[in-house]
């Protein structure tokens, strides 16, 4: 006992020792939550609960697999191993996890083949594709097969099937949608298969559904344990109570405070519902912080304490107030990413490894100018949970159709183009393209008017004439931003990234800043040179690099210092966030995760102007930071004066383009070195 309760504070102690009836753990930031997860059923093994008779959700493998590995260290002999057996706390796992362990058991009750098989999201896509080819939709341009998928996904989540759909289904398109969701899901019972939204359906169905089957695995599982429970959606959540038996021995950890996944249909009111729904339940609150300093921990509760809806939680820490956060404004987005890297440069020798920093976004457009900055001085870096800007399909795309008007014998890059811009255009009409591209004499253009001739007719060649059409169109002094502007508009790019996905205005940013980086070149050859050199660029995978990544990928991991960017109304929060509240308040916790990322320095930036919507537009602060209490007009000095625990900027306005008249505001003296890129 001594050793599951050794290194725990009262709090951690009090939420281990509390085995019996419903436990709400509220666990802020970096507050030991996995700790205290693990301890508490090591506990509940030491007391008697046998490993299988113990349900404990978490909400990746990877965190499962850590877990499972501490609580072995926790409870396991010298001479039971290092590692677990396989056998070991079997029902630990993803929500998708168990369901599938528990309907390879229970499959017959629901009329399901126990051999079924899993559908992952490629699978579906394609089947879509399929089913939309049968039912003759394929050439339907507002329908896409990925962004089909999505639709049913969401519908399916929210507990909706064909039928349901097919009812309030009013738009030509939506009608459309529900015939192939009608057959999508036919499709699929012919294959026995199911898809990940099944698993769970399927799941709640079957303990919905039969009684006895629902007391079986409320007998077994003795305790339900559920991580991140701010997290849960609709089904699991409704999953979850129908497995909790009469004791009701169930034990939530999570904070809603961190809580940002709502896009994908987590619920963060389920946490805040749990003593309705689970009446008497003891409260226990986290909040002695073990990561942050306590000037990075008062800023983040200033912002987060501006959500209306929200549990209260104090968090403090032992380490100390540490050094100020820093709020920077630069001139543009080259600045900032520029200020990031010299910032870097320049705390290498107290922080020499350069996998203590990090550079979080809202977005993944955001990146390119930091990857340039970091290249430019020669920092290693990594992308977490994305690619490089270069290599991002959508980007690669316009740049094949760039490529093709300097060289219209690439053959590469008219695959790519075929493949993924031309409409009506397929393998065998290349194969043809390309054979007669071969026949021609080298004098002569190989992407010329009569090449199409070689088609019969039809979709192929008139989607390959498009092609032909506007390579003949661009003039030989055009300027390089000008030119993707064209190819943007021109191949309908804004519906060729849209997969009704959240991420499609993302993939259109990625456009955006494309033309962007374009502007400081005047020749197409020298910015198709850089492009190459960049996308071509060896990656520092190692540890010892800056991690780049966004805000939500970032979200369980902490660094020694953060520069957390782009904070200005618009990009963060949301421009979408100004219209509806919950949505702000979301973007708020989303600030308050990357600002928790940071273990001793935060640095909160922004630009003045930046590149969007195909013009450059000036930026106004991050309504957050003014939440800070930060005065982008003041002039209190670059020092904290008030010892508020901010560094302030003395003429820290937007600078002479702001119309302000702030005419001495300079970001960068003439003593620090300025990379030009």
């Amino acid at each position: 006992m001594d050793s599951i309760l050794e290194g725990l504070n009262s709090a951690q102690k009090e939420a281990v020792e509390t085995l019996e009836g419903p436990l709400l753990i509220l666990a802020g930031a970096g507050s030991g939550k996995t700790k205290t997860l693990t301890h508490r059923i090591a506990n509940l093994i030491k007391h008697g609960v046998q490993p299988n008779n113990i349900l404990a959700v978490t909400f990746t493998n990877k965190a499962a697999k850590e877990m499972r590995g501490r609580l072995w260290k926790l409870i396991a002999n010298e001479s039971d191993g290092l590692e677990p057996p396989r056998s070991f706390m079997p029902y630990m796992g993803t929500f998708h996890g168990i369901a599938v362990r528990i309907l390879r058991i229970e499959a017959e009750a629901i009329g399901l083949d126990r051999n079924f098989v899993i559908y992952d999201t490629d699978d579906q896509v394609s089947l879509i594709r399929r089913v939309m080819k049968d039912l003759k939709l394929s050439d339907n341009k507002n329908l896409k097969p990925k962004s089909v998928q999505s639709i049913i996904s969401n519908e399916k989540n929210q507990g909706n099937g064909p039928e349901e759909y097919e009812a309030i289904a009013f738009y030509p398109n939506q009608k459309n949608i529900a015939k192939i969701f009608k057959k999508y899901e036919e499709e699929k019972a012919k294959a026995q298969a199911l898809d990940f939204d099944d698993l769970l359906i399927r799941e709640l169905e079957l303990f919905s559904k039969n009684l006895e089957i629902r007391k079986k695995w409320q007998k077994k599982f003795q305790h339900i344990l559920i991580d991140e429970y701010q997290d849960t959606n609709l089904i699991q959540y409704n999953i979850v109570k129908l497995l909790v038996g009469e004791k009701r021995n169930i034990c939530v950890v999570g904070d809603d405070w961190q809580s940002i996944y709502s896009w994908r249909g987590a619920d963060f009111t389920n946490i805040l519902n749990f003593e309705r729904d689970f009446p008497g339940a003891k409260v226990i609150k986290l909040e002695q912080n073990y990561r942050s300093t306590g000037n990075i921990l008062e800023a983040s509760q200033k912002i987060i304490n501006e959500n209306k809806t929200r549990t209260d939680k104090s968090l403090f820490t032992e380490v100390g107030k540490g050094e100020p956060v820093d709020i920077e404004s630069l001139r543009d987005e080259t600045a900032e990413a520029n200020f990031v890297a010299l910032k870097i440069l320049n705390m290498s020798r107290k922080y020499p490894d350069y996998s203590d920093f990090a550079i979080l976004y809202r977005t993944n457009a955001q990146s390119y100018a930091f990857e340039k900055a970091l290249m430019g001085f020669h920092i290693p870096y990594k992308i977490v949970g994305g690619v490089r800007f270069y290599d991002r399909k959508e980007v690669k795309d316009v740049l094949a159709i760039l490529k093709l008007i300097i060289n219209q014998r690439d053959k590469v890059s008219l695959a790519r183009v075929v493949s993924n811009v031309l409409s009506g255009v397929g393998e065998s009409s290349l194969l043809k393209i390309t054979d007669a591209m071969d026949s021609m004499s080298d004098s002569r253009p190989l992407i010329n008017p009569d090449l199409p001739e070689v088609l019969k007719g039809g979709k192929a060649k008139n989607g390959f004439l498009r092609l032909v059409n506007f390579l003949k169109s661009v003039k030989e002094g055009d300027l390089p931003s000008e030119t993707i502007k064209r190819v943007i508009e021109y191949f309908n790019f804004r519906e060729l990234t849209d997969d009704g996905t959240p991420s499609s205005e993302e993939r259109m940013g990625n456009l955006e800043v494309l033309v962007s980086n374009a502007l400081a070149y005047e020749g197409l050859n020298e910015f198709l040179a850089d492009a190459s050199l960049m996308s071509s660029a060896d990656e520092n995978s190692a540890k010892n690099s800056v991690t780049l990544m966004t805000i939500h990928s970032a979200k369980g991991l902490e660094f020694p210092v953060v520069f957390l960017v782009g904070m200005e109304d618009g990009l963060f929060p949301s421009s979408r966030a100004s219209e509806n509240e919950s949505d702000l308040e979301e973007e708020r916790r989303l600030a308050y995760v990357g600002m928790t990322r940071a273990m001793r320095k935060l640095f909160l930036t922004y630009a003045g102007s930046r590149y969007s919507y195909g013009s450059r537009n000036f930026c106004m602060p991050s309504r957050f930071l003014i939440e800070l209490g930060y005065n982008p007009y003041g002039s209190s000095g670059y020092r904290d004066e008030d010892g508020d625990g901010f560094t302030d900027f003395s003429d820290s306005g937007f600078g002479d383009f702001d119309g302000f008249g702030d005419d001495d505001f300079d970001p960068f003296p003439e003593d620090v070195p300025v990379f030009e890129g």
